[in-house]
């Protein structure tokens, strides 16, 4: 399901421009009128982490919004290129997070892909699988890398990341379902290639 914003979608892109261009109430604003969206995509993400994650979504969101203002060289294109890249980043801060915490050896059980991209994960340790193959995936292909993380993480439609990733919907289709057969080889094998 796609991420629809409160604001407009012109509002929206209009204010991604004008903080391009340096406009720091721009980002005040939109930071405002995305908030519901950003925290509708964290809690998304904390479903997919084990119940007893210390994170929780509000803080999800701020360190996600810590990584945007770094963001100084991105031409923002549109709201779907924004949400693409919140969805990187938040996807980024959960990785860490699990790296940081990670106390326990290297992930041994075969988890298929299926399990650790759609539902919450019985162990921690499914995501952090998946994340190593995506990032593998990206080495290899990175549009392929993309289409992966703007529709699964980020929830946009395959149109919406179309228009991100500025190809045909038809590309985007063919990139989706040989990534995923991808991803499914590799976080079966439980190590990327």
């Amino acid at each position: 399901m796609p991420l629809m914003s409160k604001a407009p979608p012109n509002e929206v892109t209009n204010l991604l421009l004008a903080w391009s261009d340096g406009d720091r109430q721009a980002f005040d604003k939109l930071a405002a009128s995305v908030q519901t969206e950003l925290r509708k995509l964290a809690r998304a993400y904390m479903r997919r982490e084990r119940p007893d994650h210390t994170l929780q979504p509000t803080a999800l969101v701020n360190e996600a919004y810590l990584r945007l203002i770094d963001q100084h060289r991105v031409h923002w294109r549109n709201r779907a290129h924004f949400f693409g890249i919140a969805a990187q980043c938040m996807r980024r801060v959960l990785l860490d997070y699990g790296r940081r915490r990670k106390a326990h050896k290297r992930f041994q059980d075969a988890v298929t892909f299926d399990e650790a991209l759609l539902k919450p994960a019985a162990d921690p340790r499914a995501f952090e699988a998946l994340a190593e193959a995506l990032d593998a995936l990206a080495a290899m292909d990175p549009r392929q890398a993309k289409v992966v993380e703007l529709h699964v993480f980020g929830g946009l439609s395959i149109e919406e990341v179309a228009r991100a990733l500025d190809v045909s919907v038809g590309t985007v289709k063919r990139d989706w379902l040989t990534a995923k057969v991808w991803l499914r080889h590799a976080v079966r094998r439980g190590h990327p290639q």
